[in-house]
Formats: C-alpha cells, structure tokens, sequence
C-alpha cells in the first residue's frame, strides 16, 4: 500500500521520530508503521486511533501496539515522550485529542502535528497554545504541513463526561436528548437529511433494526421511543460515534446492541428493518467506497419481507445500486437536496 501525502511529509523528517516510547494518533492505513521500524527495528511504537478499519490494519502488521477506544486509555504505566497526530477534519476533535494525551506523556515530550492544508492543520499553533509550550511549522510538501512542539507539562485531570454536547429534539411529538462527542457528524444539531429520513421510516417496524453508520444514534433514538418494542442493532466505524451513541441511548432510557465494523465486516444474522443516512466521507476527503460496499452486500442481512431506507444527497446513484443488488427500490421523496430510497424484499 503507497504511503499517503501526510506520511511521506513525516517521512522526510524521520529524524524528529526517534524516541523511546512514541505514540501515533490516527495515522492512516499504509506503509509508515513499516518503514519507522525499518529505520529503528527497536522503536517501542504505539497506536491509537478512532477509526475501526485502521485499527484492523494497523494491528495486522504485527508491529506496534494498536488501541481503539474513544479515549486512550494503556494498559501499563510507560508515558509516551513523542506523539504524532494526525490533523483530523475536526479542530474540536484535535483539542479533544490533545486534552485526553496530556496524562500519558512524559514532562517536555515532543508533539508532531501532521496533515493536508485543506484539512485545517494550519490553525495547529493557534489550537495547541494550552497544551504545548511551543510550537512551530518544520515542513510543507504535497499540500501538507508538519508542525513540532513541546508539551507544557500540565496533567490536568480528563474526563470524558465533560466533552460531551448535548442538545434536545422534538421530532413528531418525540422528545429525544442527543449526546456527542467532538468529531461526530452533526454533533451542534440534527442536519437535514436525517431530519428527512426521520419523517419518511415505515409506518409499521417490528422485530430487530440495523441502524447503519449510527453516528450519535439519532436515528435508533427516534425508532425506541416510538416503537418501544423494537430491538436496537447500531454500528458505526469510529468510535466516538459509538460512545456518542451509547450515552444518547441511555441519556433517552434506551438500550441497544452497539459495536464497531468496517461497512458489514462485523455484522452478522438478519434484520427485519435497515435503515442509514450513510457517510461519503473519509477525513478530508469524499468517499464512497463504504456504502457502495455495504449496498451491495446488504441484502444478505436482510429478512424476508424486510426492508432497507436510506437518505442521501439527491446526486447519489444509490438507487441504482441498490436495484442492482437488493431489488426494486422506491424513492420516497426528494427534498431539499436529499432523497429517501426503500426496498422491501
């Protein structure tokens, strides 16, 4: 797999990774692991990341110690003195990033900030004042930007309680509190193609539902409270989403089976309801691989006389994929740049 813009970047300072106990924070799925521990075999490498995908990567290699969670949480007592992060599509993520570190490093510790100019990663010495002592760009190539600093060595204490946002809805006399994290789409309030899809779900749902791509479980919320009976499946690749989703279930009184897979890797028996606003983006960058994925494997999932619905931007060629691949499939509406598909076996 060739290394990615913000890897080779890295790559050309390696120099600036020569550490005892280094740590990676989201770095993507290539080659870069590989070729630090070429450059020093004995390197400690550690891994953390939000992504569920990265993590089966990453910890296919066998040659680091790689975490998924929603907040970084070690095993042993050994404190990191260079982390690296990877600049995400979030600045609220990357400041929720540098506070849940602060207790895992070591005093004076070397921080690298790497990523894409388009993703933000210029605004790192303006987003970092309270965390580093210093910190100043080293390097631009490929349309991207390395910065080093140091940490200012304060531990304060982090609790993930205290990042999270709630806000309140009311979606056909439903009254639901959504709880998220920083980085989980819509986290300020609910976007309009949810909104869409909340007001177009079958009349009638019973039995198990698969919700696709959770994200901070609006979607599952909404079908609990009005169908009461219904038994909630929710799955998502990141793990801030899944977190975000399980304090929303339990903030609503709530309860649902919730768990990390990369598109339908994890996800097995069928279901009588799927539904999805499903995600076209990957960090920065559009994305469609996922779903395209996941319509095309779906049906397999799906019980006799289930049905599947989904909401995307109205440009999206879902529909056909999915009669291609589930069978005919009904556009419920079209509004506001956004339509609702569904196919019922």
């Amino acid at each position: 797999m060739s290394l990615s813009n913000p890897s080779q970047l890295l790559l050309r300072n390696i120099d600036l990774l020569n550490a005892n106990n280094p740590l990676l924070i989201n770095p993507p799925a290539d080659q870069l692991i590989s070729e630090i521990k070429q450059h020093d075999s004995a390197v400690k490498l550690s891994c953390f990341t939000f992504d569920y995908a990265h993590y089966c990567y990453l910890s296919s290699l066998n040659k680091a110690e790689c975490y998924f969670a929603a907040d970084y949480q070690t095993t042993h007592d050994n404190k990191h003195d260079l982390v690296v992060i990877f600049f995400p599509k979030s600045k609220n993520e990357f400041t929720y990033t540098l506070a849940m570190l602060a207790n895992h490093l070591t005093d004076n510790a070397n921080v690298l900030i790497v990523g894409e100019n388009k993703s933000g990663v210029k605004s790192a010495i303006k987003l970092t004042h309270s965390f580093l002592s210093h910190c100043e760009k080293v390097d631009s190539a490929r349309h991207c930007t390395l910065f080093s600093g140091q940490f200012n060595n304060q531990h304060n204490n982090f609790e993930l309680s205290q990042w999270y946002k709630n806000y309140s809805l009311n979606i056909n006399n439903i009254e639901l509190t959504i709880s998220s994290l920083p980085g989980v789409f819509s986290q300020n309030e609910l976007d309009v193609g949810t909104k869409l899809l909340l007001n177009n779900l079958p009349p009638k749902m019973h039995g198990e539902v698969l919700d696709f791509g959770c994200g901070a479980g609006v979607i599952s919320a909404y079908i609990g409270k009005k169908h009461p009976n219904i038994k909630l499946n929710l799955l998502d690749i990141n793990a801030l989403a899944l977190k975000s989703a399980e304090q929303t279930l339990a903030i609503n009184g709530l309860q649902g089976n919730i768990f990390a897979s990369d598109s339908l890797n994890n996800v097995k028996g069928k279901y009588q309801h799927i539904v999805a606003n499903p995600p076209f983006h990957q960090g920065v960058k559009t994305h469609y691989a996922a779903t395209e994925s996941f319509l095309a494997g779906i049906k397999q999932h799906i019980k006799n006389s289930g049905d599947i619905t989904i909401v995307a931007n109205s440009f999206l060629r879902y529909q056909s994929i999915m009669e291609d691949n589930i069978g005919k499939t009904t556009k419920i509406i079209n509004k506001s740049g956004f339509a609702i598909y569904r196919c019922q076996l």
